[in-house]
């Protein structure tokens, strides 16, 4: 089997992987990230979002094979303080919390991209994120308060 080198959160991770086997599993199963959920395992849903290389992609659909030298970033390698989890906490977003790691993380791709997103831009980057909890307007509120803060936060 292929040896992939990955960091994940910071920390160098060298693991076997099956020709066909996802991101989504040798991060929760091997790099203990569990905030990685698989929801749809079709890409649709957004539970399973990590951000790597800088950009935020679905691990159901990707081969971790093909993630050699990868950069990965899931919400636990966020500070415990990071502004944009505050932003979510004071928005009252939270609900059930299934699917709040991955729209945390496609809020920071978001805000990586445009520190002040319009309402549309905001519905267009996560429109294929799912919350079940109905939760949608807080966490839009939630992007308005990092965006907010954004200008003096790295996001």
């Amino acid at each position: 089997m292929p040896i992939v080198n990955l960091t994940v959160n910071g920390a160098p991770h060298r693991v076997e992987v099956a020709g066909d086997e996802l991101l989504l599993d040798v991060l929760r199963e091997r790099a203990g990230c569990g905030s990685v959920r698989e929801g749809c395992g079709v890409g649709a849903c957004g539970a399973c979002t990590a951000i790597v290389d800088g950009m935020a992609i679905a691990t159901c659909l990707t081969l971790a094979g093909r993630c050699e030298g990868a950069n990965v970033l899931t919400t636990e390698g966020l500070a415990a303080d990071d502004p944009l989890v505050a932003a979510f906490v004071g928005a009252g977003a939270m609900q059930c919390g299934y699917c709040i790691p991955g729209f945390v993380l496609m809020v920071r791709d978001l805000l990586a991209a445009n520190r002040d997103p319009s309402s549309a831009e905001i519905d267009e980057h996560l429109a294929g994120n799912l919350c079940r909890c109905g939760a949608y307007l807080e966490i839009k509120e939630a992007v308005r308060r990092a965006a907010a803060g954004a200008a003096g936060a790295t996001v």
